[in-house]
C-alpha cells in the first residue's frame, strides 16, 4: 500500500532521514520506534507534505509517487495523518470542521444523520458530546484532543494511516479506550496500511502488529516482532544498537 524507496529528508540542510527504504502491505500494522530525535515525526510529517523538509526519493501510494503533490491531493490518494501535538483553532466549531471532512470524502449529507454517525464514535472513545458544540480543540485536554483524532480516522476511513504518539499523553484507561478504537477502524476498514509511531511499549500490548522498526539517527537500524519492543523496554536501546 505504502513503499519507500531511498527515501531522505533534510530541513535547513540538515540531514534528518538517511536512505531509507520500507513497504507497509494493505492491511498490516507497521510500528516505528527509536529515541528522541532520531527523525520518526520528521518522517511522518515529511511523507504527509510539510514544506519544511527536502525530499530525495520516492513515496508511493498504491504506486502513485506522493512527493510532488501537495497536502491535499496527498489526503486524497488516501494518507492520513493524526498530529502528535494538535493544534487548537479557536473559531472553527467542531460540529462544522467534521461536516466539511465528511462532505469532502462522502459527500453532502444531512446534519442530524451525521450527528448521529458521530456520536456513535463518540461513545465508542468515551468524548463527552458537549465537546461537539465547542471550537476545535480550544482548551481540550491532551487526551480528548488524541481521541478526536483518532475519531477522524474512524470517519475517513484512509488507505493510508500514520499515528504520531497517539498514546502519549494518555492515562490508563484512555489508552485502553484509543486502543479499542484503533482496533475498531482497523476491523471497519481492513485495506487501511497503518504506521503507529511510539515510544512505548504500553499500547503495543492492545495491538496484533506485523513488524516492528528501530529508528536511530536518521536510519532504520533494524526489525523484528513484538519481542524487540520487549527488550527495549527492559534494557533500552543500546540492547538493539550495539
Amino acid at each position: 500500500m505504502i513503499h519507500l524507496s531511498n527515501y531522505s529528508l533534510s530541513v535547513a540542510g540538515k540531514l534528518v532521514v538517511d536512505n531509507i527504504s520500507l513497504n507497509i502491505p494493505s492491511g498490516s500494522l507497521h510500528v516505528l520506534m527509536g529515541p528522541n530525535g532520531s527523525g520518526k515525526s520528521s518522517l511522518a510529517l515529511s511523507l504527509m507534505g510539510h514544506k519544511a523538509y527536502t525530499v530525495t526519493g520516492s513515496a508511493t501510494i498504491d504506486g502513485h509517487d506522493v512527493v510532488p503533490l501537495s497536502v491535499d491531493k496527498r489526503a486524497q490518494l488516501g494518507l492520513f495523518l493524526s498530529f502528535q501535538q494538535p493544534y487548537e483553532i479557536p473559531g472553527v466549531p467542531l460540529s462544522s470542521f467534521f461536516r466539511v471532512m465528511y462532505e469532502v470524502k462522502y459527500g453532502p449529507i444531512e446534519a442530524k444523520e451525521l450527528q448521529e454517525r458521530l456520536f456513535a464514535y463518540f461513545d465508542l472513545l468515551e468524548i463527552d458530546h458537549a465537546l461537539y458544540y465547542r471550537n476545535l480543540h480550544e482548551g481540550f485536554s491532551g487526551g480528548q484532543k488524541k481521541k478526536l483524532e483518532m475519531l477522524q480516522l474512524l470517519l475517513l476511513k484512509p488507505r493510508v494511516a500514520i499515528l504520531d504518539e497517539i498514546d502519549s499523553g494518555l492515562d490508563v484507561d484512555a489508552l485502553r479506550t484509543v486502543a479499542s478504537a484503533l482496533t475498531v477502524a482497523r476491523r471497519e476498514n481492513p485495506e487501511m496500511a497503518l504506521l503507529v509511531i511510539t515510544h512505548y511499549q504500553r499500547l503495543l500490548k492492545y495491538l496484533e502488529l506485523d513488524r516492528l522498526h528501530i529508528m536511530v539517527e536518521g536510519s532504520l537500524i533494524t526489525s523484528g516482532d513484538y519481542q524487540l519492543a520487549h527488550i527495549i523496554e527492559q534494557q533500552g536501546y543500546d540492547a538493539v544498537i550495539l
